[in-house]
């Protein structure tokens, strides 16, 4: 089984965050920030990826080292469950709908991290939070993953939907990049022999 659990503990935040790649898509988040556990709800659901993240930030402050610290465990926590790679299929993309809106997401587990990020979303706010900070999300994550990413919205005029559809769309990305290949038989996914 592919799983790890990882703490991250400093003068801001403490987070800890459990996972298993190989999971059936069970979730349990307590990470003070509602909106956000509704959109790592939706990558446990469509990666089939089992998830359990606490998290205690300086929300007084802002949720953004809260949102930052969460993206870098989480990268933490896959980079170690993940393995050597042998086997995998390494790419995996998503375009998900919802009404209005589209977004497509790739990605490589390359062992190189970049992140682009397009969105232009409608407001500033969904409910009490920051859509500035999902990018913050997304690069700790490709930071300590390890991994290319990249993330389109292409349409939508609801900033709820265009964020459903981004983390929709990861999920179902991360779920197809690592699912394994039996062509593969255990073969590492790169001319370079290594990931």
């Amino acid at each position: 089984m592919r799983i790890a659990t990882i703490s991250r503990n400093t003068l801001e935040t403490q987070i800890t965050v459990s996972l298993n790649l190989d999971g059936s898509g069970t979730a349990k988040f307590a990470t003070g920030l509602p909106f956000l556990d509704h959109m790592l709800d939706q990558i446990a659901r469509h990666g089939l990826i089992d998830l359990d993240i606490v998290a205690h930030g300086d929300l007084h402050i802002d949720a953004h080292h809260t949102v930052e610290d969460l993206g870098i465990t989480l990268g933490q926590a896959f980079q170690k469950a993940v393995g050597d790679k042998k086997g995998i299929t390494r790419y995996g993309h998503a375009y998900v709908p919802l009404d209005e809106a589209l977004s497509r997401v790739v990605i490589d587990l390359s062992g190189r991290p970049g992140l682009v990020f397009n969105c232009n979303f409608t407001r500033s706010q969904i409910g009490e939070f920051d859509v500035d900070l999902f990018h913050e999300f997304f690069q700790g994550f490709v930071n300590h993953a390890l991994v290319s990413l990249h993330i389109d919205n292409l349409a939508g005029k609801n900033a709820h939907h265009q964020a459903e559809t981004i983390f929709k769309a990861f999920g179902r990305a991360l779920r197809m990049a690592l699912e394994s290949d039996p062509r593969m038989s255990g073969m590492m996914p790169s001319t370079k022999g290594t990931l």
